[in-house]
């Protein structure tokens, strides 16, 4: 009777077991749709973090870390981790059984690689922030301990997929990175694998049957269109022919229609990692660039709040600085840089900027990336304000390569900008602003900014021994930055995530769309 009851509980149990798995079985399967704009110029995200790579990337390589909506870190491809009491040695226990898309075994060795070897020299924040690296040791194939060279509050945030995506060291190893043969068919640990990029239309990937979290993804598969118009960005998602659109996909004045429509979900959650600023990259290698009352002079040259509410109808705040409102250590204003084109003027003058017959003191030339209609208007309204202090602006618009590779060679004298602050000063904000990130890179310092004051109080801010003492430096060279202008500050975007409600658990982390999307599935 013992037995027999044993037997009916154990019958029971897996009962129950096969319908919960049933359950989520039924929800298994599907492919969902993505909006993409623009096209990305490579899916390797160790040398490129335009957005649109980033999204597509983000699904077939993982970092060690993720991060919640409170921006805390959680296990990605490492399971656990230690921190000595000196700050100085960090402990990693990695995921065990997981593999490359190519069924090599991934282990502690590929983490060494990526940090210490290809990293530091592919991608435009690693240099800086895994310069902290002592040594990476591996004594045995899911252990990895680093020592730092000196205590660095952001390290594990440094270790987020963006800032370093694990990259497989038998791929990789000869050292000829950027012309790899592999780059043309990305290799990663995500729950997507590469399949198909057929140019101009779409990229498609597919499910992999061996990630590491049993049962998931629960898509089979992820497809991103290409649709380079807006409206029919809209169309296509109103219609259900794309499940989902982020970033600049849809134009900012039809998100509170589409909002209202029944069948879509609007939220600005999963860009909390990212906190994106919009700016005017200034190349400062040239007059009258290099005087900083000429970028102060833009400042008050520029209505944000006019940006913020006729351009961006709302998705976005004026910018006060350097720092992003919505992040850790941010400062306030200490300078504010109201719209005033008198104060404009008076510095122009000061500067000894005369205008001509014809009322122009200065021709520049404004680079436009082609993110959408957004941009387009921006550019077009910076023409028009800067017109009104004598600053005659010649507007370039390029596709997004184009505008990557005339940035990060210096062919420029400035362009329109935003870059993502990345869950820490010590990652996001950092590299634009330090000599040591002056480099022929996107999204380091690419303007030829250098102020031995900014370098020294990022560098304690980063070895800082508390968040109190960090957040006294960050804001003294918040106030530095102000008064210099390195980059003429705009607006703090926050992008909207507009889905079919049919799409479960899309945005679950503060990556959002650019997660990896094992958890989201298609309710049946």
């Amino acid at each position: 009777m013992l037995r027999l009851t044993s037997g009916i509980f154990a019958l029971v149990v897996s009962f129950l077991a096969a319908t919960t798995f049933d359950a989520n079985a039924q929800n298994r399967g599907g492919v969902l749709s993505i909006a993409l704009n623009p096209e990305p110029a490579t899916l390797i995200m160790a040398m490129n973090l335009q957005a649109p790579t980033q999204t597509v990337a983000g699904k077939i390589y993982e970092g060690l870390i993720k991060f919640d909506f409170d921006l805390k870190p959680m296990p990605g491809l490492a399971s656990s981790w230690s921190i000595s009491s000196d700050g100085l040695t960090y402990t990693f226990k990695l995921q065990p059984g997981v593999k490359w898309h190519d069924g090599v075994a991934f282990t502690s060795e590929d983490v060494a690689f990526t940090l210490t070897k290809m990293l530091p020299e592919t991608h435009p924040i690693a240099r800086s922030t895994l310069s902290h690296i002592e040594s990476v040791a591996t004594p045995d194939p899911t252990t990895v301990i680093v020592k730092l060279k000196e205590p660095f509050g952001a390290f594990l945030t440094a270790l987020a997929v963006n800032s370093a995506p694990m990259m497989p060291k038998h791929i990789y190893q000869n050292g000829d990175y950027r012309n790899n043969p592999a780059n043309q068919k990305p290799i990663g640990t995500g729950p997507f694998k590469f399949q198909e990029w057929k140019r101009g239309e779409y990229i498609r990937l597919v499910r992999n049957d061996q990630y590491r979290i049993p049962n998931k993804p629960y898509l089979d598969g992820i497809i991103f269109k290409i649709i380079p118009d807006e409206a029919a960005r809209v169309a296509a998602l109103e219609k259900g022919e794309i499940d989902a659109t982020s970033f600049t996909d849809v134009e900012f004045v039809d998100v509170d229609r589409l909002t209202s429509n029944p069948k879509l979900e609007v939220t600005r959650k999963g860009y909390e990692f990212f906190s994106p600023l919009a700016w005017i990259e200034i190349n400062e290698r040239n007059q009258p660039f290099a005087d900083r009352r000429f970028r102060q002079a833009l400042m008050y040259a520029i209505d944000r709040k006019f940006i913020a509410n006729a351009i961006w109808f709302g998705s976005a705040k004026p910018a006060t600085g350097p720092v992003a409102s919505t992040t850790v250590f941010y400062a306030g204003d200490p300078k504010a840089y109201g719209f005033d084109l008198k104060k404009a003027n008076a510095l122009l003058d000061e500067m000894g900027l005369a205008k001509n017959s014809s009322g122009t003191r200065a021709t520049v030339r404004l680079l436009v990336p082609a993110y959408g209609s957004s941009l387009t208007r921006l550019g077009e309204y910076l023409k028009q304000t800067l017109g009104k202090v004598g600053i005659d602006v010649t507007l370039e618009t390029l596709d997004p390569g184009s505008w990557a590779q005339k940035v990060s060679n210096w062919d420029y004298e400035m362009s329109i900008n935003y870059v993502f602050q990345l869950g820490h000063p010590a990652i996001g904000v950092a590299r634009t602003y330090v000599s040591s990130n002056i480099r022929k890179i996107m999204f380091a310092n690419t303007m030829g900014y250098s102020n031995p004051k900014v370098d020294e109080l990022f560098a304690r801010a980063s070895d800082a021994p508390s968040d109190e003492t960090a957040r006294k430096l960050y804001a003294d060279v918040q106030q530095v930055l102000i008064e210099d202008v390195p980059v003429a500050w705009l607006i703090e975007i926050n992008f909207p995530t507009i889905f079919n409600k049919r799409v479960q658990d899309l945005i679950m982390t503060a990556h959002g769309i650019n997660d990896g999307l094992e958890s989201a599935y298609i309710k049946q």
